[in-house]
């Protein structure tokens, strides 16, 4: 038995979903949705699916069971929130949340329903992650003492365009400069699930480019910094540096480039990756570390480092054998929630504030 399934939102990215979503053997009905009749007429088309909706109301009427929502970002939490109230499971893309209020109405609706929430992390799911994670559970680490993760997307790499696309014909001056620290998940997520350990506390400044025409106060952000960076303790004593650049001379990169411990150590430039200990270090081939996919998707990974296809497996698998998924809600609002913290301290001029947590799944 496999499971029904609709993919709402197909944007720039949520078209890159259809296919692998479509094509999990495990989905027996596939359905899409979106606002825009062209676009929804487009996809439905080259895809050969044959039902279609045209709203998040439309599809939540319907006897569908489970939703992947890939729409902008602000609208995550009360989309998720309202498909959860009306049965169904649901796979959000990031980030999931857009405030602590939101975090915990996120979590408080999964709670009362019962269904299962997952979060699309890409980075959960890098070759760098895989090979930490293993790493850890093997001990080889030691104690935890420090992560570095960076997401360094400079604003000419399409993020202009992104913007556009999203506010659609709201889109002015006063839609631009989201904190970075408001889209902060590809870079959280590393400290947070190979450490197994919680964000409690952040310190974090800002950068502020000068005359910058993007970030600034007078938007509905009120955001001046395109970049920020925040040193974090962990809860397992550990600190963690988390740099969130929009301005910035580099060809992009999303990674953890260092992960130390006691014993052992992970490092990773543009020039590849290797693990070290005190005896010395050596290359790792990060490929050999993933696990392993049902076909097709082991023959199309897909995006964002082949993240794509574990991201559709996890969701489908979870639902199917209802089952918890690793990027759960808990796990989601604790990727989420530090950066929403360290954008507060960014603007305060760096004062230590703490960071609040949700707890864990019920046993």
């Amino acid at each position: 038995m496999g499971i029904t399934l609709g993919l709402v939102g197909l944007g720039m990215f949520g078209s890159y979903f259809v296919e692998p979503f479509m094509k999990h053997p495990d989905v027996e009905r596939f359905a899409l949705c979106d606002l825009r009749k062209d676009r929804l007429k487009y996809h439905a088309e080259k895809y050969e699916v044959a039902e279609t909706y045209s709203s998040l109301d439309e599809i939540c009427r319907s006897n569908i069971e489970a939703l992947a929502i890939i729409t902008q970002h602000w609208l995550h939490a009360p989309q998720a929130i309202q498909a959860l109230k009306a049965g169904k499971h649901v796979y959000s893309a990031v980030p999931p949340a857009y405030s602590i209020e939101e975090c915990d109405a996120l979590v408080r609706a999964v709670k009362e329903t019962g269904l299962i929430y997952m979060l699309g992390e890409t980075s959960y799911f890098y070759p760098e992650a895989f090979f930490c994670r293993r790493k850890a559970d093997e001990g080889a680490f030691g104690e935890f003492v420090h992560c570095r993760a960076e997401y360094f997307h400079d604003l000419s790499h399409g993020l202009y365009e992104v913007y556009r696309n999203r506010w659609g014909e709201q889109y002015g001056r006063d839609k631009t400069g989201d904190p970075p620290m408001y889209y902060p998940t590809h870079s959280t997520c590393f400290p947070v699930s190979v450490m197994k350990a919680l964000m409690t506390e952040v310190s974090a400044q800002g950068f502020i480019y000068p005359n910058d025409d993007f970030y600034r106060v007078d938007t509905v952000y009120g955001n001046p910094f395109s970049n920020e960076t925040a040193l974090f303790k962990m809860s397992n004593g550990a600190t963690a540096l988390i740099s969130e650049f929009r301005r910035v001379g580099h060809p992009g990169t999303v990674r953890a480039n260092g992960v130390y411990g006691t014993e052992g150590s992970f490092e990773h430039s543009l020039t590849g990756a290797a693990w070290a200990d005190k005896k010395g270090k050596h290359n790792v081939d990060l490929a050999m570390y993933r696990e392993a996919l049902p076909e097709p998707l082991a023959s199309n990974l897909g995006g964002h480092e082949g993240s794509h296809a574990y991201l559709v497996h996890e969701f489908v698998d979870s639902v199917n054998r209802q089952r918890l998924p690793r990027i759960n809600v808990w796990e989601a609002v604790r990727y989420c929630a530090p950066g929403i913290i360290a954008h507060e301290s960014a603007l305060s001029g760096g004062k230590l504030l703490e960071i609040p947590d949700w707890g864990g799944p019920p046993e």
